[in-house]
């Protein structure tokens, strides 16, 4: 490679320099002969940087004066400037020396500007200094060339340029949107995380409250009310309930039937006890009554009170409900729909096998008068407990289409224009039917049929079921010790023998029961099962006006002490 300060420029032979030595690098080093004094020169860096770029441009290996047959040109000499014999001052690479007037003759070398700011003018030149013939080639002989002085380098003297890379910006673009993409990725996978915990959370607290809610209600299996074992009834006990008791009055048939209307606010449940005609009460003078009589004789205090006493209940009011204000009720609520279990004739049907009035089957919607017939229809030897499942049924249709507003179900109440009891007002009344028809459309109001045994007196599975479960009391039916009980059945053909019976039974210190009515027979009959009975049963013969000839020892009705068969020779003025 060819050097810009090469040993032949400026045309200047290679005699005047000859060989001293080599420097640590093995290179040899020449040394000035003759001083040769060249004239000062301005200094001109575009003829410098032209003879670089022409020398540069020659490549690597290219000599141009081997094609001229010349010889090459002198060495250069660093301290002259490049021409032998010239002194232009030390050599600045950094240009951090001045110029002033050329370069400076006699000048020390300078490679790094080390010279003062405030010199001028030229410098005396070193006579030991040297020059670097890189073309020069290597003697033979091994001689140790001077040692170069010490450089003193400051961080000043270099600069450092940081060069824009084309590609930068594109790479600081891509990472960025790397990190937006990544950081979108991670925040849609936070938000998916949140939504199936909050999900998660609120499926627990649904699960949970809906289970809360069953067992507060006494719905879930195998503890509500109907499934609870012991223990469970001193719970029962303690819940809140609001009962009503409606007599149902017969005005064209006769007879009445008895429906308790429990609102069980702790529980949110609502039931429709049945109560058969037959239940044996305590009457107010202390005799055994049934709850037929009572309704009929004692009125709606008197039979309230004693069906508190049997039941152990705290009932509020007595709704008397006349069949004609029945009819009126089913009208103003819009008929109802009831699933009928009997065919029900016409009563205004001039000839048989014209079409019933009520027909069977489910769904059936009725009218009000439609209603009344169905809820006191008892056919030819049914027993009383059918025809009161009848009207079980359609209290529970009025209940189902009962408005739920207590305003609108009082106007239901007011427009009957019915007389209630003094104990339940108008507004007692609609506001507590309202509460009723809530829980019906639910579906949280059920019908369960008190179990009267033949005597009259309520077993322990009805005390177990029904009156603590149910009603929260305790049975306590009347104490069959106190007297003896007389089970009578009216066969007679006179409706009104039965009750002209009971009255002398009582009078007598008897316990009455009601054994229905049944086929028309000529001879009464008084009958005992017990032979410790035989003479009770002479005294009820005695008491009714009956011959001593019809006491027999036979088969008795249920736990009654003795039963009763009426026959038409019984003459109620006898007794």
């Amino acid at each position: 490679m060819n050097d810009r300060y090469d040993a032949g420029a400026a045309g200047y032979g290679a005699d005047q320099y000859e060989l001293v030595g080599y420097d640590e690098y093995g290179q040899p080093v020449y040394r000035q002969v003759q001083a040769q004094q060249a004239p000062q020169q301005t200094y001109d860096p575009y003829t410098q940087q032209n003879q670089q770029n022409q020398q540069h441009q020659q490549g690597y290996g290219y000599d141009p004066y081997a094609q001229q047959g010349q010889q090459p040109p002198p060495a250069y000499d660093y301290g002259t400037g490049g021409q032998p014999g010239a002194d232009y001052g030390s050599y600045d690479p950094y240009g951090t020396a001045p110029h002033q007037g050329g370069p400076a003759q006699g000048a020390p070398h300078d490679p790094y500007g080390q010279a003062t700011a405030g010199t001028t003018g030229r410098q005396p030149r070193v006579a030991e200094q040297t020059a670097h013939i890189p073309q020069q080639a290597v003697p033979d002989h091994d001689q140790e060339a001077p040692a170069e002085p010490q450089r003193d380098y400051h961080t000043e003297q270099f600069a450092f340029v940081e060069e824009p890379d084309a590609n930068s910006e594109d790479v600081i673009d891509w990472l960025k949107f790397t990190e937006n993409r990544t950081e979108r990725r991670e925040e849609a996978r936070r938000r998916a995380r949140g939504r199936i915990t909050a999900l998660v959370v609120v499926l627990a607290l649904v699960v949970a409250g809906g289970v809360g809610y069953l067992w507060y209600a006494g719905k879930l299996p195998g503890l509500s009310s109907e499934d609870s074992k012991a223990g469970t009834a001193t719970a029962a006990g303690a819940q809140k309930r609001d009962v009503i008791v409606v007599h149902l009055h017969d005005t064209k048939g006769g007879g009445t039937s008895t429906a308790l209307l429990v609102d069980n606010t702790t529980t949110e449940r609502g039931t429709t006890v049945l109560v058969p005609n037959s239940l044996a009460l305590t009457s107010d003078d202390g005799t055994t009554t049934t709850l037929a009589k009572s309704v009929e004789d004692d009125g709606s205090d008197g039979t309230r009170d004693a069906l508190d006493t049997v039941l152990g209940t705290d009932i509020e009011g007595t709704w008397r409900l006349d069949t004609p204000y029945l009819q009126n009720l089913v009208d103003l609520v819009g008929n109802i729909d009831v699933d009928t279990d009997a065919e029900v004739p016409d009563p205004a049907a001039k000839k048989k096998g014209e079409a019933p009035l009520v027909n069977k089957g489910r769904d059936q919607t009725l009218s009000g008068k439609m209603a009344v017939a169905y809820a006191t229809y008892r056919a030819p030897g049914e027993a009383q407990n059918a025809q009161l499942e009848r009207f079980g049924e359609v209290m529970q249709g009025i209940l189902r289409k009962m408005s739920s507003d207590p305003q609108a179900a009082t106007t239901t109440i007011q427009t009957l224009a019915q007389i209630l009891d003094p104990s339940l007002t108008d507004k007692d009344l609609g506001t507590f039917l309202a509460g009723l028809s809530d829980l019906a459309k639910g579906g949280d109001v059920k019908t369960d049929l008190l179990p009267v045994q033949n005597d009259g007196t309520l077993s322990a599975q009805a005390s177990a079921r029904v009156v603590k479960n149910v009603l929260g009391g305790t049975a306590k039916s009347p104490d069959k010790d106190a007297a003896v009980s007389v089970s009578v059945q009216n066969a007679t053909g006179v409706e009104d023998n039965t009750e002209k019976a009971r009255v002398v039974l009582l009078n007598g210190g008897f316990t009455f029961l009601e054994s229905g009515t049944g086929t028309a027979r000529t001879t009464s009959e008084v009958a005992y099962a017990d032979a410790a009975d035989k003479a009770n049963a002479a005294e009820v013969a005695k008491t009714l006006g009956l011959p001593a000839g019809s006491v027999t020892k036979g088969k008795t009705s249920g736990s009654a002490d003795v039963s009763v068969v009426l026959g038409q020779d019984y003459k109620p003025s006898a007794g």
